[in-house]
C-alpha cells in the first residue's frame, strides 16, 4: 500500500484536486458498484441519475467494467454530490451480507484514498463515500451507511422507486413521486449576499453548517494552545539570564511576548467570530425554510403544510468558551442507529422523549406512523395519551408482556427479510417506532436478543429504535453491553462531552425538549 495513500474514517472528507476520479471496492464477496447523482436533499433528480450496468452512464458518471468513473467537470451543474455504492451481486452464489469492503477512489489515475468498512448489521449494500460539492470546489466524505435490506431500502431513500427483489431494482429504477417532489429545494437569498441556500429535506446542510463550525472551532482551539505554548516558552526565556532577569530588558522581553501571544489569540477569536456570526445568520436563514423535523419549535414550518425530512433533530451542540454559536444536531430518520437516552429514572427524561416522538411523527407525514411503547414505571403515561391514535396497542407496563410484543416485530422484520430474498420485497408503508423505556430493568435476556435482531433488520420494517436507561456499554451481560455500545447515546448529564468526528473538538449537548405548553404539545403530538 502506498505511503501517500490517505485512510479515512467514519464521517472524515477531505478536499479532492483530481479533475477525473475512479471508484472501485474490494470483498470477500461479489459485488456490484453503482452511483446516485443527488441534489441537495440526497435524492435524485431523475431516473437517470442511477448508474448502473443496466444504464452506465449519466452526465460525467460513468459505469466501467467494475469501476465508476467521475469526470467532475461534466457533473449536472445543480447536482449536490455523487453516492458511491456497493451491494451483494444478486447473480452470485450465497449472495447476501457484504462483509468487510475497502472503498478505493483514484485521482486522474492515482489512488489517493481507501475507506476500510467492516459492516456489523448483515448488510446487503453499502454508500461508501460521497463526493459531494463545496462552493466551487470538490470533496470527498467516508459515509460507510449500510442498508440490511439492499437496494430495495436504499435506493427508495435517495429518490429510485424500486418494485420486487434485488433484480428489479437494479433493472427498473425510475423517480419516486413527482419530478417536484424529487428536485424540488426551496430556495432563498442568503442574507450576505452569498449563493442561494437551498434547504429541503435539510440533514446534509445542517451537518455542513456542523462540519463548518467544527473546523473553526478547531482553529481557535490550536491558535489558543500554540499561543500559550509560545508564550510560556518566550517567557521562560526571558528569565532564563540570571544577570538579566531583574532588569527592564527582560520586563521588556515579558511584555512583548504577552503582547505578541494577546495578539494572536484576538485575531484567532477575530476569525472565529467572523465565522460564527456567518453561521448563525445560515442557521436563522434555514430555519425558516428546514421541514418542522429539522426545525426549532419557534420556526414557522410547524404551522405550514406538513413537509418530509431525511433526519430529526436531537438538540443543540455548543461551547460556551468559543461563544454563542449553537449547532443542530441531527441524524438521519429512520434511525440507522438505535438512539439510547442515559438516564437512571425514566420521568427525569419525558420531556425529552416527548420531542423525539413529535420529531419522528413529523419525519414523514405521507406514511402512517405506528409506535410500541414499553414503559414498565408509567413515567410516559401522560406522554402516551395523546398519541393513541398511532399506538400499536396499548403501552407495556407488565414486564411479562414485554416477549410477546418485541417477538411480534421480530416476526415482520423476518418477514420482510423472506420476501427480500426471494425477489419479493417493497419498501416499507410504515414508519414504526419502538420506545424501549427502563431497559434492561424488567426484561429477560431473550428481549435483549430480540431488540439486538431489531437493531440488524428494522430498516426492513421501517423501524427506529428508542431505549430509555442507564448506560450499560460496561455490562456483565455481553448481548445487553453490545447492545449498548451499538446505540447512539444522548446524554441527560450535564457537562458529557460530545465529539465532532472532523476535528475531534469538544461540544456540550442540550438536548430537545418537547414545548411545556399543554396546547403546543397536544398539537405537535398529533392529538387535535
Amino acid at each position: 500500500m502506498a505511503d501517500n495513500v490517505i485512510q479515512l474514517k467514519a464521517g472524515q472528507n477531505i478536499p479532492l484536486t483530481g479533475d477525473v476520479l475512479r471508484f472501485s471496492a474490494k470483498a470477500s464477496a461479489a459485488l456490484d458498484v453503482s452511483a446516485l447523482v443527488v441534489a441537495e436533499n440526497l435524492r435524485v433528480f431523475d431516473a437517470s441519475d442511477f448508474v448502473f450496468y443496466n444504464q452506465p452512464s449519466t452526465g460525467g458518471v460513468a459505469l466501467d467494467g467494475d469501476e465508476v468513473s467521475i469526470t467532475l467537470a461534466e457533473v449536472r451543474a445543480d447536482a449536490k454530490a455523487v453516492l458511491l455504492v456497493v451491494s451483494a451481486d444478486p447473480a452470485a452464489p450465497g449472495a447476501g451480507e457484504l462483509g468487510p469492503v475497502t472503498a478505493s477512489l483514484a485521482e486522474n489515475g492515482t489512488v489517493t484514498t481507501e475507506f476500510a468498512i467492516a459492516p456489523a448489521a448483515g448488510e446487503a449494500a453499502l454508500i461508501c463515500l460521497e463526493v459531494y460539492r463545496r462552493g466551487d470546489a470538490w470533496k470527498v466524505r467516508a459515509v460507510g451507511q449500510g442498508y440490511a435490506g439492499g437496494l430495495p431500502v436504499l435506493l427508495p431513500a435517495h429518490g429510485v422507486e424500486v418494485s420486487g427483489g434485488p433484480d428489479a431494482a437494479a433493472h427498473a429504477p425510475h423517480p419516486a413521486g413527482d419530478r417536484d417532489a424529487i428536485a424540488g429545494p426551496q430556495q432563498a437569498q442568503h442574507p450576505t449576499g452569498a449563493p442561494a441556500l437551498e434547504v429541503s429535506h435539510g440533514l446534509e446542510r445542517l451537518w455542513m453548517i456542523f462540519e463548518d463550525a467544527a473546523r473553526s472551532a478547531a482553529a481557535l482551539i490550536s491558535a489558543r494552545d500554540y499561543a500559550a505554548k509560545r508564550l510560556d516558552e518566550e517567557l521562560s526565556a526571558a528569565v532564563s539570564d540570571p544577570a538579566t532577569r531583574n532588569t527592564p530588558v527582560a520586563e521588556a522581553k515579558r511584555q512583548e511576548a504577552q503582547r505578541r501571544s494577546d495578539e494572536l489569540v484576538a485575531v484567532a477569536e477575530g476569525n472565529h467570530r467572523r465565522d460564527s456570526e456567518h453561521l448563525m445568520r445560515e442557521l436563522a436563514e434555514a430555519d425558516r425554510l428546514l421541514p418542522p423535523a429539522l426545525a426549532s419549535w419557534s420556526s414557522p414550518a410547524w404551522e405550514g403544510r406538513a413537509k418530509p425530512s431525511d433526519g430529526i433533530r436531537l438538540g443543540e451542540l455548543y461551547a460556551i468558551e468559543r461563544g454563542p454559536l449553537r449547532i443542530p444536531y441531527c441524524v438521519p430518520v429512520p434511525l440507522t442507529r438505535p438512539l439510547w437516552i442515559d438516564t437512571e429514572h425514566s420521568a427525569a427524561v419525558v420531556p425529552v422523549v416527548g420531542a423525539l416522538l413529535a420529531r419522528l411523527l413529523a419525519s414523514d407525514p405521507g406514511r402512517r406512523t405506528r409506535i410500541d411503547a414499553i414503559d414498565l414505571t408509567g413515567a410516559f403515561t401522560g406522554l402516551l395519551a395523546p398519541l393513541g391514535p398511532v399506538l400499536n396497542g396499548p403501552p407495556i407496563t407488565d414486564h411479562g408482556d414485554i416477549s410477546a410484543r418485541l417477538q411480534a416485530l421480530v416476526d415482520a422484520a423476518e418477514l420482510a427479510e423472506m420476501a427480500y430474498n426471494s425477489g419479493a420485497f417493497t419498501p416499507p408503508a410504515e414508519h414504526r417506532v419502538l420506545l424501549a423505556a427502563d431497559f434492561p430493568h424488567g426484561y429477560q435476556a431473550s428481549d435483549a436478543q430480540r431488540i439486538t435482531a431489531l437493531t440488524l433488520r428494522g430498516d426492513l420494517i421501517g423501524l427506529s429504535i428508542v431505549i430509555v436507561g442507564s448506560d450499560e456499554s460496561e455490562s456483565q451481560d455481553g448481548t445487553v453491553a453490545a447492545l449498548s455500545q451499538a446505540c447512539r447515546h444522548l446524554p441527560t448529564v450535564a457537562d458529557t462531552p460530545l465529539f465532532d468526528p472532523w476535528t475531534g473538538s469538544a461540544w456540550q449537548l442540550e438536548l430537545d425538549l418537547l414545548p411545556r405548553d399543554p396546547d403546543r404539545a397536544a398539537k405537535l403530538l398529533r392529538s387535535e
